[in-house]
């Protein structure tokens, strides 16, 4: 402290304004990037570079997200364990009056000795209802129509894909969304479900086909042979698989259930749609199966007990040919039930009757004489056991209700008051009174009225509770979301309050520590939120995943909101302490609005506020056509105005520009740059640009927003998507029909060579040549597995998976890929040249347009065309002329990457994900490729879109 008297006397005596020591605990300012506000020794600041704010940012929004989606994805309501269900079965209603007690209090003997259930993957119901059924089933119709049969359509619940499903029809129980995710790597199923009160009651299940199975029910199969579901490029070995087992197991006696899951059907609609000549084909197949195994079960048959023979689908498919969503091609499919035990029909059946996926599996617990899963919220299907006894039918309806008031209690805490719960006890107490009157031998017409009496009141019931079940039996953990919610949207206010600061000059944002973290108001709010934290927990009368974190953690998240939204009201603060300012520059300071500015802020701001409605959502592909619509609208008005009205304002000043342009466009030739911007302001990017295009160039640009409007509309032709109208035929469905397969080829072989024109331009040599062989690899692809034709075939050529030929285009992906990145490194390391890294870039680029030629149906071909086109035109005839800054450019870019998403025929539901485009060249199934190949397929058009935006930001290196 003496040396620092000393100094600070010598500083003195110079005339140096003196600076007094710091105090203790306090570090002395460095030249660090840390700087001190107003009050230097109580606030302290950290400025922090943009990207590493945004960073920090998204990862706190990230936390936020998976906090919201665990509570978005319910988590079912189950009943007891699974080792706990096969509780002893409750007796008949007891009769009224003293004395009198019903005998029967055990499970109802089974109805069928052997029951084979068929499940054929994605069994829409008018492949076998419809013309298509009468066309390629005609064994299977004329049982329908004419044999001993019960047929009804099946109405599943999205979402409609296997995994799910397969526990809907074993457990009756409704899976929520999250098992879309799990139905990648299916675990083991835990809940109580057929297959394992079959297994537990002594029954040997023998089961072939789709893996999943295998996977849900491991060690409950005496026999079985899984068969790869997701490799859908498979038609014939994956059911040929299944169908050579059948001769032997059927001339065998050791098994009483056989579960048979053709995967066939399935894998022709992803690959070629519900129209494919495929399908006629399969289908017969799938028919002259059935008939084998109805055949065999008749021949076996005992005067005992009869056999059962079920057929049904686990989902449908779309007009596409996929599935997931809730159209009616993918929610309906038929359920047969075929057995000598049932009355012959004579005469064709009216329009099949609506059941429920959910009721196949109590009714086959009752036709097996199973107990019903504890879990199930389906009903029992009565025309099934309708040829039974009047009390054995009373006696199945009691157990199905009992079993769901028995769920309902466990799941609603005030089940006494439910419509359904009240329905039940009336009916049971008629039931108690028609046992009466027959334990006393009554044998009138009156037993019989009451007995059909009883049964319709049972139905109603149960009805009525599976209703409440369905709303019931998954409920979503609000707290978690709402906590999500608040800390989404605390992140999303901080980064739109710093969009200023990130987009200076300085590109720095300025971070207020000590305010948020030692102020009086971010300790009274988490002592507030732990608070309500506690009082939530404490009273919560369902689990929520929130609450069962740890205290720590808990305080911690609390910790976090707390300083988020300190830190929001101190930003707040400064904005509001500057705008109370006078402006340091006013001229620089001034900035008018133009109409792009106004066009990018209302609709980003519309198009988050569209998404608060469901409708909205399902057809947000209309709101990115109307914007980008509008954008062009706009972009040709600001065209015009800078070739037009600025050149009649100020003739001299026009002369000026052209002057001071014409010289820095000789120097940016020499150098291969962009011409930088003239200035920051409106007026200064108005008149730089406003001679920048002269002869044939003005005319085109002035009509480039006409042309992208033209090519947006015949890409909106080109594929129907959304909700509403996705069912209406499109350009795309008629090049895809078997009759139009000529022109198809011709379209593809047209937009190949597009692609190649449109992309080449910038790339070397070496790369070119590897685009044009690979573009040629493409068509050959397309022409092996039957797309397209090849303009010297004549007649039927053998369609094979093309996996050489897609190989083939692979290797030359992986060595565009591979030059361009290998010119990234050599810019960033070597020698730090623009033009390098921007070749390198465009490389890059150039390769996943191969890789997304490869994945792309031929008929979506023109998307990828279109997508280069607009890319090109609007570089150079709109973003480099009126010199638009990086905000503007990222935004425009981003609005055309979520308009490609939909042109490609995308949507907000899972059924119009292609998985086929996972399998190309793959000839087994391979997990980390299929996804990647997917995603990228599905993604294609935002990210091209987005790559080219750092393509071209990476060329304006001098702005």
């Amino acid at each position: 402290w003496r040396a620092v008297g000393r100094r600070r006397g010598q500083a003195g005596r110079a005339g140096v304004p003196q600076v007094p020591p710091p105090r203790a605990g306090v570090a002395p300012a460095g030249p660090g990037r840390v700087r001190s506000g107003r009050c230097r020794w109580c606030r302290t600041r950290m400025w922090l570079r943009s990207g590493v704010f945004a960073s920090s940012c998204l990862l706190v929004q990230a936390l936020g997200v998976a906090l919201f989606l665990r509570g978005f994805f319910p988590v079912p309501v189950r009943s007891v364990p699974r080792r706990e269900a096969r509780a002893d079965p409750p007796a008949e209603p007891a009769p009224p009056g003293p004395g009198m007690v019903s005998n029967w209090t055990k499970i109802p003997p089974p109805l069928f000795k052997k029951v084979v259930i068929v499940l054929i993957d994605a069994l829409r119901d008018d492949f076998v209802f419809g013309p298509k059924g009468k066309q390629f089933m005609p064994y299977t119709t004329q049982v329908v129509e004419k044999g001993t049969s019960y047929s009804f359509i099946a109405e599943a619940k999205p979402p409609t894909v296997t995994m799910p499903r397969i526990k809907a029809l074993m457990t009756g129980s409704i899976p929520g969304f999250i098992d879309v995710v799990v139905n990648l790597n299916s675990p083991a199923l835990l809940d109580d479900n057929l297959i394992w009160q079959a297994k537990t009651a002594g029954k040997r299940i023998i089961f072939y086909g789709d893996d999943t199975w295998v996977k849900l029910f491991p060690k409950h199969f005496v026999e079985y042979d899984g068969t790869t579901s997701f490799f859908v490029s498979d038609f014939t070995e994956v059911d040929d698989n299944v169908t050579r087992h059948l001769d032997r197991v059927l001339k065998r006696e050791d098994w009483d259930l056989l579960i048979l899951h053709y995967l066939g059907l399935d894998h022709i609609g992803h690959m070629t749609g519900p129209n494919s000549p495929l399908v006629g084909p399969k289908l017969r197949e799938m028919d002259n199966i059935l008939k084998k195994i109805h055949i065999s079960l008749l021949s076996k048959e005992e005067a005992s007990l009869p056999n059962l023979l079920v057929v049904c689908g686990d989902h449908g498919m779309s007009e596409t040919g996929s599935h997931g969503g809730s159209s009616e091609g993918e929610v309906h499919t038929p359920l047969l039930f075929i057995s000598s035990a049932f009355g012959k029909r004579s005469a064709p059946p009216a329009q099949p009757e609506h059941v429920q996926q959910t009721d196949l599996a109590s009714t086959l617990a009752i036709g097996l004489g199973l107990p019903i899963s504890r879990n199930s919220v389906g009903n029992l299907i009565l025309p099934v056991v309708g040829g039974k006894t009047m009390r054995e039918q009373l006696r199945f309806m009691h157990l199905n209700g009992f079993q769901l008031s028995r769920l309902l209690q466990e799941n609603m805490p005030a089940y006494e008051k439910d419509p359904g719960y009240e329905h039940f006890k009336i009916a049971e107490k008629s039931h108690g009174n028609w046992i009466k009157l027959y334990l006393e031998g009554n044998n009138s017409e009156i037993l019989l009225n009451l007995g059909k009496k009883v049964l319709k009141q049972y139905l109603e019931a149960l009805k009525t509770l599976s209703s409440s079940l369905s709303k019931q039996v998954a409920q979503y953990d609000m707290y978690s979301m709402m906590v999500g919610t608040v800390i989404i949207m605390e992140v999303l206010i901080l980064l739109l309050l710093s969009v200023p600061k990130a987009l200076s000059k300085r590109a720095e944002f300025e971070v207020p520590l000590s305010p948020p973290l030692f102020s009086l108001l971010f300790y009274l709010m988490c002592l507030m939120l732990c608070a309500v934290h506690v009082i939530v927990c404490t009273s919560a009368e369902s689990l929520c995943y929130f609450c069962s974190m740890s205290w720590l953690t808990a305080v911690g998240v609390m910790m976090l909101i707390s300083a988020l939204m300190c830190g929001i009201l101190s930003a707040v603060g400064k904005i509001l302490e500057n705008y109370r300012l006078p402006p340091k520059n006013p001229v620089a300071s001034s900035y008018s609005w133009s109409e792009i500015d106004v066009l990018i802020l209302a609709g980003t701001i519309g198009h988050v506020l569209s998404l608060g409605a469901s409708s909205f959502i399902e057809e947000e592909h209309q709101t990115w056509y109307f914007l980008i619509n509008t954008l062009c609208l706009v972009l040709c008005q600001e065209l015009c105005r800078n070739n037009f009205l600025l050149k009649e304002c100020d003739p001299q000043h026009s002369t000026n520009v052209k002057q001071n342009f014409d010289s820095v466009r000789e120097s940016s030739e020499c150098k291969n740059i962009d011409i930088p911007a003239a200035s920051n302001s409106k007026l200064g990017k108005a008149t730089s640009s406003s001679e920048f295009i002269k002869g044939s160039d003005k005319w085109i640009s002035l009509a480039t927003p006409w042309i992208i409007l033209i090519c947006c509309r015949l890409l909106r032709s080109l594929n129907q998507t959304g909700v509403q109208w996705a069912h209406r035929p499109d350009f795309g469905h008629w090049l895809t029909s078997s009759e139009h397969k000529s022109e198809l080829s011709f379209l593809a072989a047209v937009s190949l060579l597009m692609i190649f024109f449109l992309v080449q331009r910038r790339c070397s040599l070496v790369s070119k040549i590897a685009m044009a062989l690979g573009l040629l690899g493409v068509y050959s692809y397309r022409a092996a597995i039957g797309n397209v034709t090849f303009p010297w075939q004549h007649g039927g050529k053998d369609i094979s998976k093309g996996i050489t030929e897609a190989r083939f285009v692979y290797v030359f992906v992986l060595g565009i890929v591979f030059t361009g990145t290998k010119d990234l490194l050599k810019s960033q390391v070597i020698s730090a040249d623009s033009s390098t890294k921007s070749t390198g870039l465009w490389e890059v680029y150039s390769g996943l347009v191969l890789l997304a030629a490869l994945l792309f149906r031929p008929h979506n071909l023109p998307v990828l065309v279109f997508c280069l086109l607009i890319q090109t035109m609007m570089t150079k005839y709109i973003w480099m002329p009126l010199k638009f800054d990086a905000a503007q450019i990222t935004i425009m870019h981003y609005w055309f990457g979520q308009a490609f998403f939909y042109f490609q025929g995308n949507s907000n539901g899972i059924a119009t994900v292609d998985i086929s485009a996972g399998f190309v060249g793959l000839d087994s199934y391979v997990e980390i490729p299929a996804i990647f190949l997917t995603a990228f397929a599905t993604y294609a058009g935002p990210f091209l879109w987005a790559i080219h935006l750092l393509c071209y930001l990476s060329s304006e290196v001098r702005r």
